[in-house]
C-alpha cells in the first residue's frame, strides 16, 4: 500500500435502519472535520423526507452532506452511478483536507463504492418503460422467468420478487445484448483510499422496539400527507423510488386497499424485515468492526473508538 493511499482514510459507518447512524455521525462531526457521503438509496430523492428518515434541514446545514436531495422521484439512478460519483466526491473532500464519512444502510451502494461495478452504464428508457408495463400487467414472476433464460447467473443472485433488480438486469441485456452478469465482471479498479469500516448493532428485540416507535413517529409527523403530496405533484405510484417501505404501504392505504391500523402495522413489520436483511448483508463483511450501541453513553464510546482508530491509521 502506498503512503499516499494509506493516509487517505475514509470512515464508513453502516448498520440497519433505526440503529442510530445519524446520531453517531453528529458525535463524530464534533471531533473530526467530516463531510458525510450518504449511502442511502432513498434519501437521494427530493420530497421523500419523513419516510426515509432524512437528516433534518438544520443538520444538513451544519454538517456538509452529499447525495441527499439530488434527484426527483422519477429520475433513474443506479448503484454503479453512485459508486463512480461518490469516489469523485471523496477525492474532492480530500482536496479540501477534510475527512470523508460514508454513512448508510444500502449495502449495494457501499459495495459499488468500495468494490466498483461495471463502468458502462447501459440504459434504455423505452425498454425500461416496456418492462415496467409488463411488471404491472404480468407481475415480477413472468419477468424473472425471462431473466432466467437470458442471464441465469444474474437470476441466481436476484430474489424472484425483487422487481427493481429484475427489470434492471433485463434492461441491460435487451439494450446491449450482453448479460449484466458478464458486464459486472469488468469492475472499476480498487479505490484510491483505505476504508475503515464500522457497523452499529443493538440487541435485536430492542432494535425492533425502536423501529416500531420510529414508525409511529413518522405517521405522527405526517407520512401520509407526505406521500399524498408526492402523488399530487403528478408522480406515478409505480415509480421505483416509491416502491419502498413506508411509501408502498401508505399508497395502498390512500387507495383504500387497507385500513389505517393495517397500514401502520405493515410499515412496522416490513421495516423490521428490512433491518434483518441489512444485518445479513453487512454481517458477511469480515472487515466491519461492530460496535454495540444499547444506551446513549454507548454512542459516545463508539464515536471515540472510531476517532481513535482513524488517528491511529493516519499515524501509520
Amino acid at each position: 500500500m502506498s503512503a499516499e493511499k494509506r493516509h487517505k482514510i475514509v470512515l464508513v459507518v453502516v448498520g440497519p435502519t433505526g440503529v442510530g447512524k445519524t446520531r453517531l455521525s453528529k458525535l463524530l462531526a464534533e471531533q473530526l472535520p467530516v463531510e458525510i457521503v450518504s449511502a442511502d438509496s432513498r434519501q437521494i430523492y427530493r420530497y421523500m423526507d419523513i419516510g426515509t428518515a432524512k437528516p433534518s434541514p438544520e443538520l444538513l446545514k451544519r454538517i456538509p452532506h452529499h447525495f441527499i436531495n439530488i434527484l426527483n422521484p422519477d429520475q433513474y439512478y443506479s448503484a454503479g452511478e453512485y459508486g463512480q460519483q461518490a469516489r469523485r466526491v471523496i477525492e474532492e473532500i480530500f482536496a479540501r483536507e477534510r475527512v470523508p464519512l460514508v454513512v448508510g444502510g444500502s449495502g449495494l451502494y457501499i459495495r459499488a463504492l468500495l468494490e466498483g461495478f461495471f463502468q458502462h452504464d447501459v440504459r434504455n428508457e423505452k425498454i425500461r418503460e416496456s418492462l415496467e408495463h409488463r411488471l404491472r400487467e404480468e407481475g415480477s414472476q413472468s419477468l424473472y422467468r425471462d431473466l432466467q433464460k437470458v442471464d441465469p447467473v444474474s437470476a441466481g443472485r436476484i430474489h424472484p420478487n425483487n422487481s427493481q433488480r429484475i427489470i434492471r438486469a433485463l434492461e441491460v441485456y435487451l439494450a446491449g445484448g450482453v448479460p449484466l452478469s458478464r458486464l459486472q465482471e469488468k469492475k472499476l479498479p480498487p479505490p484510491d483510499f483505505t476504508p475503515l469500516k464500522f457497523g452499529l448493532t443493538r440487541e435485536r428485540k430492542k432494535l425492533y422496539q425502536d423501529i416500531n416507535r420510529r414508525v409511529e413517529e413518522m405517521f405522527r409527523r405526517g407520512l401520509i400527507q407526505e406521500v399524498s403530496r408526492i402523488l399530487g405533484m403528478g408522480y406515478e405510484k409505480n415509480l421505483n423510488s416509491l416502491n419502498s417501505v413506508g411509501y408502498r404501504e401508505v399508497i395502498a392505504y390512500l387507495e383504500g386497499e387497507i385500513d389505517y391500523e393495517t397500514c401502520v402495522e405493515l410499515v412496522k413489520r416490513n421495516t423490521r424485515r428490512y433491518a434483518k436483511r441489512q444485518y445479513t448483508w453487512f454481517r458477511a463483511d469480515p472487515e466491519i468492526r461492530w460496535l454495540e450501541v444499547e444506551r446513549e453513553e454507548d454512542f459516545t464510546r463508539a464515536a471515540q473508538e472510531i476517532v481513535d482508530a482513524y488517528r491511529k491509521a493516519m499515524e501509520l
